[in-house]
């Protein structure tokens, strides 16, 4: 089903809940299509639109916060299996196409500060980020229904970009400077363009893409959220908030609880996709913060590949009626992994309509748009 945003936004603000939403976040991972083709799947059942999943459309504001005036990335090497290719920072990114969706990098430009100053004029704001003619498109889709983001850079995942994931926990410590005015560029650039746009439309949420966790915990501790990315995601939600946004959504995935709080400060209220494997239990989480905070996602995706009486312990337990009240919108916790039986999906999602309260699939509704934004 179709949501329109007011739908959505009264749902993940702990407003009105006349109905649940069930959704599936990001899609199969790759190779699973091959699969579920082999069991019999149908065209529809593989792009999931034969699911008739709930989906709110959206749509981006008009406005680019991250780097701006490079070109596209110029192809070094490529098989059938492997593409590496060289970005517009200067890495060297290599993708393993059959088995992954994002390339890895291999290279970082910064490791001085004067490697970040050569930079630095990509992050810097001009008028040229905003695209007024998309602005304009964004409000008339808002009148439709159609949900308006806005995005940020990762205050972690800027670092990591630049200067790769194990100097980026480093550099909070060793060149404090140097990530204060990384984040300083980005933060004004964010201010600026959102007080410009919010002029003309009303952002309805604002995204930042972290992914700054894994099983044992987050990458960042508490202190460092605090001083260093607390304050930077604060100059655009100042903005926003003071402007009408009412969703501040992030996505990390990995054990995020101990950064929970100060990420909450820096004006966060939903987060997604929330790992069960790395500790992220959505009901506990729910009973420490309330309706402070909401969730996209939380069902372990692992489960998908065992029993269907282990796949009913965890959807009762996930669906249980204090997840029903708003600030939820209930899905697998990220890809439906390879290995998945096809019956088993099919189990799965019969039996979280049935416990959600859903009408049952009726074969003539179908419809599905990506949830992890």
């Amino acid at each position: 089903m179709r949501f329109h945003r007011e739908q959505f936004l009264d749902l993940m603000t702990f407003g009105s809940c006349e109905r649940q939403m069930f959704s599936e976040l990001f899609g199969l991972l790759v190779g699973l299509d091959k699969e579920w083709r082999g069991q019999g799947a149908t065209p529809e059942e593989l792009d999931l639109t034969g699911f008739d999943w709930d989906y709110v459309p959206y749509v981006e504001c008009g406005g680019n916060t991250g780097a701006i005036n490079f070109g596209p990335p110029v192809t070094v090497y490529e098989d059938a299996e492997t593409r590496v290719q060289r970005d517009y920072l200067g890495r060297t990114l290599k993708l393993c196409k059959t088995t992954a969706s994002l390339p890895l990098p291999l290279d970082f430009p910064v490791k001085t500060a004067d490697d970040w100053l050569r930079l630095k004029p990509l992050f810097e704001f001009s008028e040229a980020r905003i695209d007024w003619r998309a602005v304009e498109a964004a409000r008339e889709l808002q009148r439709e229904g159609v949900l308006v983001v806005g995005r940020i850079p990762g205050g972690w995942d800027i670092a990591r970009e630049l200067i790769g994931e194990e100097l980026a926990c480093l550099v909070y410590y060793d060149q404090p400077e140097l990530m204060r005015d990384i984040l300083d560029t980005i933060g004004r650039t964010a201010e600026q363009v959102f007080e410009r746009i919010t002029e003309k439309v009303r952002v309805d949420q604002l995204y930042v893409h972290e992914d700054m966790a894994g099983k044992s915990g987050p990458l960042v501790g508490p202190a460092q959220v605090r001083e260093f990315i607390t304050p930077y995601y604060r100059r655009a939600w100042n903005v926003l908030a003071s402007r009408g946004t009412r969703l501040f959504n992030l996505d990390s995935d990995g054990d995020i609880g101990p950064i929970i709080e100060p990420l909450m400060e820096g004006g966060v209220n939903a987060m997604h996709p929330m790992e069960p494997s790395a500790g992220m239990d959505i009901v506990a989480l729910r009973k420490q913060y309330g309706n402070r905070l909401a969730f996209l996602g939380g069902i372990d995706k692992h489960v998908l590949r065992r029993s269907q009486e282990e796949i009913r312990r965890e959807l009762e337990y996930k669906m249980q009626p204090l997840m029903q009240q708003g600030g939820m919108v209930f899905g697998l916790d990220h890809r439906i992994p390879n290995g998945t039986p096809l019956e088993n999906y099919r189990y799965y999602v019969k039996l979280g309509r049935e416990l959600l309260g859903l009408p049952p699939l009726d074969g003539r509704s179908k419809g599905w748009g990506r949830m992890g934004f």
